[in-house]
């Protein structure tokens, strides 16, 4: 029995003979999603997300094989997140399937989102008809599926959609709770969303606003509570079950069993202390929140996610909530002897008002989290769920009105999802494995450390070196510097692994022992210096990588060779590393007087760049410092500060001279508008 249907045994056991109603339609239903889900990915393509190079792979495979003694930060921060969710996609890597057919099962998995989604459509249908409670299950699948979050991740290797399936399960048993009150079901939801949450805490939000479903029970204020209870109990049990082997882990090794999250509790001493929130998408201010259902029907990319993902459904669900209260109204007032309704509509009616607190309220705990639009798709279907309820109860006697007005909506939206919506991240062709990697022999039986430098982490490589190599991801998203914890975790492993050392590299061409890679070994020196290490330059190799997009990187775009940017071949160039004996006097002070700029730029404007008090990194242009809060980077070069975003692509912002900021800090009028940011120097006169 699949997970689809045990919930939805759970949610109509006891009940009207509703399961009996549509349990014929069930198996047909279910394969027409499945084989539309296929065939979707199939026309859309490979997804070689940058998550998936950066920590996707690399998370399946650290789950699996125990990493904490030869790794250290290998794909950044996300190397510590709970990697079960992965597992799967680990798996098949390894078992030597084609690109095609693991993604093909990934999406067979994927679909059961939407065999969940038909049976909450069923669940909160107003009528006794199984015909009409089919019809609006599909309609909620069809209003889901034209999500284009849904669509982008089809296929992928991303746990958001893997995850949603437990989330929709257990808001499914949740409705079954509401529709008759049973004990089993806030248990079986509670451990469904505990373990949604253990392995992608982003799913927290969907957890707790399951309370906020709860409210509609048909109970006593106090058999309320204690259902609550028992539902909030069973949703720590499931995250402690799922959470606690990695947890203990983690625990062991930092001494926060929630690495590198919530640092701020647990002060592990090899990471920043300070709040993390990532502030990409979540509105400044009360009026960019209550704007953003209609902001997100713009075709533009960075308004809930990076891509373009017009969504027009949730405008669409807010005009259908104030046409329900103005009738409502209406009716109350002017007709104030309207007949009461029958009990079965009462019970779906009570479903659906009960969907409708939960989703507000997690609308509400998700745009003040994140505001991704990734970590909101299971509500994405939970939304279409509420659309088709609304419609069908609006227009209950004008089925012809119903019928046009959804088709308009579904139009509509197909269309933006035809020509203002990117599908895929980093779209790839079909052929061959997932990763076509040549490496060259030595690398595949002699065990080095790799110590990698840039944003993008390349920790897709470590199950395809030498067995018992390590990764050190030591300059990046997340610099990590020579002193403290950090830097005694790294002379550790240099100790270790010694004299078999080596520096990894992205390359726009393979690497040749030539003046042409002075570059190259340039750049290399230059993040190596702070561990006293040196590149052997007689010593180098390259890995070749195919079927990659060009890669993510933030350094200035004269300093990156044009193959690294276009092409589908990418090049990895590693070379072995040596101790430095130069004397490094001048660079150690010259390194203590950029953080002097960089910590007094930080205290002008700490709601910019946050979080404090992170490493700065060389780059051959001058120095930069990495704000994961806010996606800024703060640089000093040719004597002057700027400040530019990463990800946005905004003119860089000129805030002082580097000689000012050395002698005083200097006063800032700075902010956030829109998701851009601004900042100014405040002179005296400005000050005054």
């Amino acid at each position: 029995m699949n997970l689809a249907e045990y919930a939805s045994g759970l949610v109509f056991r006891h009940s009207r003979p509703l399961a009996d109603s549509t349990a014929s339609y069930r198996l047909p239903i279910y394969i027409a999603c499945t084989v539309l889900a296929v065939a979707t990915n199939y026309l859309l393509g490979k997804d070689m997300a940058w998550d998936t190079l950066n920590y996707h792979l690399y998370a399946g495979f650290s789950a699996v094989n125990d990493r904490f003694g030869q790794d250290y930060f290998a794909a950044g921060p996300q190397s510590y997140f709970n990697p079960y969710a992965y597992v799967p996609f680990y798996a098949l890597i390894s078992a030597g399937l084609s690109a095609l057919a693991i993604s093909s099962a990934l999406t067979v998995v994927h679909s059961v989102v939407l065999w969940l989604t038909f049976e909450l459509g069923v669940c909160i249908c107003p009528s006794d008809d199984c015909r009409a409670r089919v019809t609006t299950g599909l309609c909620a699948v069809a209003l889901a599926f034209v999500n284009p979050i849904l669509l982008q991740q089809i296929g992928s290797t991303f746990a958001d959609i893997t995850t949603a399936i437990l989330v929709l399960a257990g808001w499914l048993l949740l409705a079954g709770a509401v529709r008759t009150p049973h004990a089993v079901r806030l248990v079986f939801a509670g451990l469904l969303l505990g373990a949604a949450s253990a392995l992608k805490l982003t799913n927290t939000a969907h957890a707790i606003a399951g309370f906020a479903v709860l409210v509609m029970l048909p109970l006593s204020l106090r058999g309320r509570i204690r259902h609550g209870l028992g539902y909030g109990i069973s949703l720590g049990a499931g995250f402690a079950m799922v959470a606690a082997p990695w947890s203990y882990r983690l625990e062991q090794m930092f001494g926060n069993p929630l690495f590198p999250l919530i640092n701020s509790v647990f002060r592990s001493p090899e990471f920043t202390t300070e709040p993390l929130r990532h502030f990409r998408f979540i509105p400044a201010t009360f009026a960019e929140a209550l704007w953003r259902p209609f902001a997100m029907i713009d075709p533009t990319s960075m308004v809930h996610e990076e891509l373009r993902s017009p969504d027009l459904r949730y405008a669409v669900l807010l005009a259908l909530v104030a046409v329900l209260y103005l009738r409502w109204l209406w009716r109350r007032f002017a007709h104030p002897s309207t007949s009461s309704t029958p009990e079965t509509t009462s019970e779906s009616t009570r479903v659906l008002a009960a969907l409708g607190c939960g989703l507000a309220t997690d609308w509400v705990l998700w745009l003040n989290a994140s505001g991704n639009s990734r970590y909101f798709l299971p509500m994405g279907c939970v939304a279409a769920v509420v659309i088709a309820g609304l419609l069908f109860r609006l227009f209950a006697t004008r089925p012809k009105a119903c019928g046009y007005i959804l088709a308009a909506i579904l139009g509509i939206q197909a269309l933006q999802l035809r020509m203002g919506t990117d599908l895929r991240w980093n779209p790839v062709p079909w052929g061959g494995r997932w990763f076509d990697i040549a490496v060259p022999e030595k690398l595949r039986t002699v065990p080095s450390l790799y110590l990698t430098a840039g944003v993008q982490s390349n920790s897709f490589i470590d199950p395809f070196l030498a067995r018992g190599s390590g990764l050190v991801n030591f300059s990046g998203g997340y610099a990590l510097g020579p002193e403290g914890a950090e830097g005694a975790r790294i002379e550790a492993l240099i100790q270790r692994y010694a004299p078999h050392l080596r520096v990894l590299l992205l390359n726009g061409l393979p690497y040749e022992n030539s003046e042409g890679q002075e570059l190259l070994r340039a750049r290399a020196d230059l993040a190596l210096a702070r561990l006293g290490l040196r590149v052997d330059a007689s010593d180098c190799a390259t890995i070749t990588v195919h079927g990659l997009p060009p890669l993510i990187e933030d350094a200035p775009k004269s300093s990156m060779p044009a193959g690294q940017r276009t092409g589908d071949t990418t090049y990895l160039v590693t070379c072995h590393v040596v101790p430095d004996h130069t004397e490094r006097a001048a660079q150690i002070a010259r390194q203590r007087a950029v953080d002097v700029v960089f910590d007094r730029l930080e205290d002008a404007c700490p709601e910019l760049f946050q979080p404090r008090r992170t490493h700065s990194d060389r780059l051959d242009t001058g120095w930069v410092r990495r704000y994961v809060n806010t996606d800024l980077m703060a640089m000093i070069s040719n004597g002057g500060v700027i400040f530019v975003h990463s990800i946005r692509g905004d003119d860089a912002v000129f805030v002082g001279q580097e000689s000012e900021w050395s002698k005083a800090p200097l006063r800032l009028a700075c902010g956030r508008h829109d998701g851009h940011y601004f900042a100014q120097v405040l002179r005296s006169k400005e000050g005054s």
